[in-house]
This record gives structure tokens, sequence and C-alpha cells, in this order.
């Protein structure tokens, strides 16, 4: 007996979808049957990926977001439901990086990092969330309420890695920041959870994994290979679903056992 799921009926909500992963997340819970909501700064990006999912028989929209900018998160967010309705589900995907040793972290390099992954991050997810509370709490009996909210950390959040020090504190923030939401809305039918991926092959990277510091970096790794991007989409769908009610504060790794 094959098992499916249907996020049909629902939106979801994606930042970052502009590429690489958010443009994958975005892909896959329209394949699943939700509605999607492309939300990211790069706003010609966004309208190329609506009309590949649109192509693909989906259901998708464009919304400029700036995550630094809480008037522009604010209205993002306001724009979304009164365009497509109550956000169901929100994938906290934004995120930045730069690579420099300890020593060399400018305060510019700090405020960068920490205003999109962890400020913007916490933002973003404080304005669906407050949505989802409200409807949760002055719902008609039997109506669906509550949400899924899925922040995208890193396996450097867990694992400290040289030269991206800063990135891996403003990840470790996001899981804590997980924890927090989901100990305070959980009971509200609010599902707060993190996934973090490892080694990613994407459009940004690509190239490094074949130039002979990336070959050497990907001897290190336990079976000596990066993912990609559609190798999350399983554990992605799963925790947007009605069928993850239980799993809420949880911390994911999909790292190829890298972490271990």
């Amino acid at each position: 007996m094959a098992y499916s799921i249907d996020l049909s009926g629902r939106v979801a909500f994606i930042t970052g979808a502009s590429g690489g992963l958010g443009a994958q997340f975005a892909r896959t819970l329209s394949s699943a049957g939700a509605a999607v909501v492309l939300a990211s700064r790069r706003v010609e990006k966004l309208k190329d990926l609506r009309a590949r999912i649109d192509g693909e028989g989906g259901d998708a929209h464009v919304i400029e977001l700036d995550v630094t900018d809480h008037a522009s998160i604010r209205s993002a967010v306001a724009h979304a439901e009164t365009e497509v309705g109550s956000i169901d589900i929100l994938v906290n995907n934004s995120g930045v990086s730069t690579t420099q040793r300890i020593q060399d972290v400018s305060g510019d390099d700090f405020d960068y990092m920490f205003d999109t992954n962890v400020k913007g991050a916490f933002f973003v997810a404080q304005e669906v969330g407050k949505r989802m509370l409200a409807r949760a709490q002055g719902s008609a009996p039997g109506t669906f309420t509550g949400g899924r909210i899925v922040n995208v950390a890193s396996m450097a959040g867990l694992k400290v890695l040289p030269k991206i020090g800063v990135y891996c504190m403003s990840k470790a923030a996001v899981i804590q920041m997980t924890k927090a939401m989901a100990l305070e809305w959980g009971r509200f039918g609010i599902n707060v959870n993190a996934i973090c991926p490892g080694y990613i092959d994407t459009a940004l990277n690509h190239a490094h994994w074949q130039t002979e510091s990336g070959q050497k970096l990907m001897q290190m790794l336990p079976r000596k290979r990066v993912g990609q991007p559609q190798d999350l989409d399983a554990l992605m769908v799963m925790l947007c679903s009605d069928q993850s009610h239980f799993i809420n504060g949880a911390v994911i790794s999909a790292d190829d056992g890298f972490g271990v």
C-alpha cells in the first residue's frame, strides 16, 4: 500500500525562495498540493520560478521581502494572506554567510549574518506565528488551526567549522529559537521544528565542488559526497504535514552523517 502526503488547501510561505534550497522547497511543497508564496528580494528570479511552478500545474505567488526590514516583513505577510489566504506553513529559509577567520570578522560582517540569519528569521516567524495564534484562539470548532514552521538551520549550528565561526553561531541561535517557539506555541497546534542540512550542491556552490579544495573537502565527508537539494524533500514535506503533529521542537540533521 502506497503512502502519500497531501498538502492541498494549505498555503506555504517560503523565504529565500529565489534560488538554491528555497526554490527546491517551493517546488516540492507545490508538488504536494500546497499553494506556495515565493518571498525574496530578487523578484525577477521569483517570477521565473513562479512560471516554472505554474507550468507544472502548481499555484505560486510572488512577494517581495527583505527579512532585515521589519516593515517589509509585516507588509509581505499581510500581502500574502490577502492574496492567497491564511498562512498554514512557514519555511524560514533566508540565510547568508561570509568566510573568514574569527580575528578578521568586522562589525559589518557580524551584523550582516545575524541580521538575516537570526533577527530576520525570528521576526518572520514572529509575524506569521502571531497570525497562527490568532486563528487558533478564535477559530470555530472543527476548523483547521495551528500551523507548521520549519526553520532552516545548518549542521554548522551543531558542529563548529573553521572560517565560518559567526555563521555557526547564528545557526546555533536559530536552533535555540526553534526550541523556544516550539515550547511556547506548541499548545496552540503550532509545531516548530528545525532542519540542519549538511553540504548541499546548489547553483551557488556547484563550481566549488569541482576545485581542488572542494574535492579535498568532499573526501573528508563520511561517504565522500555532497547532497542534492531534493535529498531534503521527504523531510520537508513530512514536517509541513498533519502527520508531523507529534513532532515539535525537533532539530533534525540531514547531513549524511557528517555531524556524527
